[in-house]
């Protein structure tokens, strides 16, 4: 589609802006792999403070018989965050899968901890690695329970607990951080407003106390103050509580602005890497991908 007070068709940008011209995804994709760089695990390293807490090693993960991930590496400091942007169908939320363990590793090999402290968690089940490595994973919306109240939510949350009453010990926790949660700890979770709703989503993954969250889309279909509330969740989480964030976020911008480190990704393999300021800066970025 054509801006009808232009016939100017030059590309602008992917996702967000004015734009001239709407720009398809592959070409998004060609673009963004003509910009790719060469990438070295020396310069991960030191994005990641060279004391990786979550690292990636050569994976090759996808679906079925299909491969997504190509010889991906990746790195991220204890108490960092990773913001993952790209086209669709880049490979970004198979990241989180794979880390998590909804889909299938090839080969390659993801571990937890730095140094002699390391653990590799690559053939762990979900629940493994929640509840051995410290893995919560935030879909995306709509994956509360509509019908049961907050409380029972957030009781849900702790279903890997030894007892019930230890679930429901560490859902107070969350009423005592969040009034808002507390205030509607009796309303079923299906009357809340989008806000509302994405911050259950986060706290019931914090009823086992993890020490990495995997993000998938935290603003979507949340209206702008909604959007700015879940981001000062998630950076409290990161600052005051010293979680390692990794977020697939659309909203490029707004992640960028985020996170400590930002990697683009083309075609399931790394295209650049940089701190997040950084990446924001860089044109070749703001022109695919932050509107110009």
């Amino acid at each position: 589609m054509v801006n009808s007070e232009s016939n100017n068709d030059n590309i602008r940008g992917y996702g967000g802006g004015a734009v001239d011209a709407v720009i398809s995804v592959d070409e998004v994709a060609r673009q963004a792999a003509e910009i790719a760089e060469d990438i070295t695990l020396d310069q991960l390293d030191e994005l990641a403070g060279n004391e990786a807490h979550v690292s990636i090693n050569n994976l090759v993960a996808g679906y079925g018989q299909m491969e997504i991930l190509h010889d991906l590496n990746l790195r991220v400091g204890k108490a960092q965050s990773l913001c993952l942007i790209g086209p669709n169908g880049a490979g970004k939320s198979t990241i989180l899968h794979a880390i998590f363990g909804f889909n299938r590793i090839f080969s390659g090999s993801i571990e937890i901890g730095s140094g002699s402290d390391s653990v590799d968690v690559t053939r762990l089940t979900p629940n493994q690695k929640l509840a051995q490595a410290g893995i919560a994973y935030i879909l995306q919306d709509k994956s509360i329970f509509p019908g049961m109240t907050v409380e029972e939510n957030l009781w849900m949350g702790g279903f890997l607990k030894d007892k019930p009453t230890e679930a429901k010990a560490a859902a107070e926790m969350v009423f005592d951080k969040y009034s808002r949660l507390a205030d509607r700890r009796k309303h079923k979770a299906g009357v809340l407003s989008g806000g509302e709703r994405r911050l259950l989503e986060i706290s019931r993954a914090l009823v086992m106390n993890p020490e990495v969250l995997l993000v998938d889309e935290p603003s979507i279909g949340l209206e702008p103050r909604f959007i700015d509330m879940v981001f000062e969740i998630l950076d409290d989480l990161q600052n005051n509580e010293g979680k390692t964030i990794i977020m697939v976020e659309q909203n490029a911008k707004k992640g960028l602005e985020f996170a400590d480190i930002g990697y683009v990704l083309v075609s399931g393999q790394l295209a650049i890497a940089g701190k997040g300021d950084d990446l924001l800066k860089n044109p070749k970025v703001g022109e695919l991908f932050l509107g110009g």
